[in-house]
């Protein structure tokens, strides 16, 4: 039996193992629930009468556990913190090494479900339907169904997801029309043959639409957002898929899709769901600087989904690796390594600030953290993208470009629809270079440190970095700091969305703000004030309304009825309220429905409205 190394499961999954998962199950808007059964077959780890499985499970409802022989004792114990409260299910006839255990549990989620986000027909675009969809990283799948929720055991699925509305999933579409499930419903039926761990199990369903984007592509949103959305992704998708491929393999899954949530999805969901990647709708910008993002979620299609960390304490295993893959795919699609390191700055300045945050002896800023007792979801923070990112990269300059690209293919074909901890990716590395042909980089080898890059806190050795791509920024904000100098166009025309977004955060950081006729000039001569572009816009209304541009106040209501992210809305709201208190009270009031709760409930306390009778 392999041994339970994941400290964020109470499951026996050393004497169990989850083969194949079906999910029968009804999405009730009404009730704002999932109900139905859920079918495992769970294979028998040990020779010896294994005669209790144990399931992971978080403020699920359980009628009843059955197996091919009957209803089977079961019982849900008392809730341990984080970990949820484990179901102790009775095999009395026991199971030899090999057998198969079916169980079908009848489940309902409640009210405490974690893994759901419930969406009114007010939150979406066109107002017509309610919207759901599930976010089950890093231990909310329990909260669905009793399950092994572990990244450290992989099953395939079959969906039969029964709906009113437009269902995706986590699967391949099984061909053909929905069936229908009577009154308005349709059965929605999926499969996932590449075995996948829970928290990449996937459900969404409301009024949604699909559009090709590629030759193994679709994106699907809200009719109003398709023809956007379709423009937004069309011509990046191959592309990227082909250098992926490139790098690692041919792609496995069969299809790459992307989900386009409502506008009023309250927080940065980019979650690599296989066959959907569910996007927060502010990727759509109008202008295809913000697809980057696909590369990052693509990039798990092999890092994070084919190949897994065993449990979060390994994480960087995920994130790391697919940092450094989708940094190889921007170079690769903007034909110059300069986007890489580009890419790369940013990203160590977004590390910089989280080990500042945490403090640089914190637990947290560790490659390798201790999950003992905690819930994954407080650990989680830039350091295992970055720091990750950093050790995969300081690999590939020790052994050489040419080399490493011969480990990756390598690495990912071992370790294909399994999962491992950051000790089996040493010996992996280590074992693939013992080879002859790398006797030249044995004394490199050796020089690795791998101990003090899994425990020691803080930042890691800083690397030099190409800084072509930043530096240009830098210098025109300097530009902007003299009151006479005099903008144009071309100063921006070959930047990409990321270079202006770092121009603009440095004009923003100012000791001084800019004048309004600057704040007007900055807007108008780069069209900022006309983008579509969230993220830029955003920024650029905070330099508007540090100067107290007040043509610029009434932009800032209107993209506040546009968007429910909180990452922009609280700071906009936050920024307003200073200049114009009660512009900023009425564009709540008048959108009030629009925001999700938790977005709702932020702003309420940002500007001073909390505990006020509505």
């Amino acid at each position: 039996m392999a041994p339970v190394r994941d400290p964020n499961t109470l499951s026996n999954y050393d004497a169990w193992r989850t083969k194949h998962t079906t999910a029968n199950l009804k999405i009730d808007f009404a009730d704002k629930c999932l109900r139905g059964n859920v079918v495992l077959e769970l294979e028998s780890q040990t020779d010896k009468a294994s005669t209790e499985i144990i399931l992971d499970s978080s403020y699920v409802s359980v009628a009843s556990v059955n197996s091919g022989s009957g209803p089977l004792k079961w019982e849900i114990k008392a809730r341990t913190g984080p970990n949820g409260s484990p179901i102790h299910i009775a095999v009395p006839a026991g199971a030899s090494e090999g057998d198969i255990v079916k169980l079908e549990i009848e489940v309902a989620t409640t009210d405490k479900c974690t893994a759901l986000q419930w969406l009114t027909p007010a939150q979406t675009s066109n107002k017509k339907a309610p919207f759901m969809f599930s976010q089950c990283q890093a231990i909310h799948a329990r909260s669905l169904f009793p399950c092994q929720d572990t990244p450290d055991v992989k099953s395939t699925y079959d969906f039969n997801i029964t709906s009113p509305h437009v269902v995706v999933a986590s699967g391949v579409q099984v061909p053909g029309e929905p069936e229908s499930a009577g009154e308005d419903d349709k059965l929605y039926k999926f499969e996932q043959k590449v075995p996948i761990p829970s928290y990449l199990f996937a459900l969404a369903s409301g009024d949604i639409v699909t559009a090709p984007v590629g030759q193994r592509s679709l994106v699907a949103t809200g009719p109003n957002e398709l023809a956007e959305s379709k423009w937004e992704l069309e011509e990046d998708m191959d592309n990227f898929i082909d250098h992926a491929e490139k790098i690692v393999f041919p792609y496995q899954w069969g299809q790459y899709n992307v989900l386009v949530l409502p506008p009023a999805s309250p927080t940065e969901v980019r979650m690599e769901n296989p066959i959907f990647t569910f996007a927060t709708p502010t990727i759509i910008s109008g202008d295809r600087q913000n697809v980057d993002v696909i590369a990052h979620e693509l990039s798990h299609s092999w890092s994070g989904n084919l190949v897994s960390t065993c449990s979060w304490e390994h994480f960087w295993l995920n994130e790391g690796w697919t940092m450094y893959l989708e940094r190889r795919i921007i170079a690769a699609v903007h034909g110059s390594n300069a986007h890489f390191d580009f890419s790369a700055i940013r990203g160590w300045s977004a590390l910089e600030d989280a080990i500042a945050e945490y403090g640089k002896d914190h637990e947290f800023t560790k490659l390798c953290i201790s999950h003992k007792g905690i819930d994954p979801d407080d650990a989680f923070s830039t350091v295992p993208y970055e720091k990750g990112f950093h050790f995969v990269y300081y690999l590939d300059r020790l052994v050489g470009r040419e080399n490493f690209d011969k480990f990756i293919p390598h690495y990912f074909g071992k370790w294909a629809t399994k999962s491992l901890d950051s000790y089996e990716f040493k010996d992996t590395f280590l074992d693939f270079f013992s080879a002859p042909e790398y006797s030249s980089l044995k004394e490199k080898i050796a020089e690795i440190d791998w101990e003090g890059r899994f425990h020691t806190p803080g930042l890691p050795p800083k690397p030099e970095f190409d800084t072509s791509l930043a530096d240009v920024a830098y210098e025109l904000a300097k530009k902007w700091q003299s009151k006479d100098f005099s903008p144009s166009s071309p100063d921006i025309s070959s930047w990409t969305g990321n270079q202006v977004l770092v121009f603009l955060g440095a004009v923003q950081d100012f000791e001084e703000p800019l004048t309004v006729a600057q704040s007007q000039t900055l807007g108008k001569v780069y069209s900022l004030s006309d983008s579509k572009n969230v993220e830029l816009k955003t920024v650029y209304y905070h330099i508007a309304l540090r100067a107290k541009d007040k043509d610029a106040y009434q932009g800032v209501a209107e993209l506040l009825g546009q968007v429910g992210r909180m990452k922009f809305v609280r700071p906009l709201f936050r920024s307003l309220v200073k200049v114009d208190r009660d512009l900023a009270l009425k564009t709540f009031e008048k959108n009030r429905d629009f925001y999700h709760p938790i977005c709702r409930q932020m702003v309420e306390k940002d500007l001073g409205l909390a505990g006020e009778a509505k």
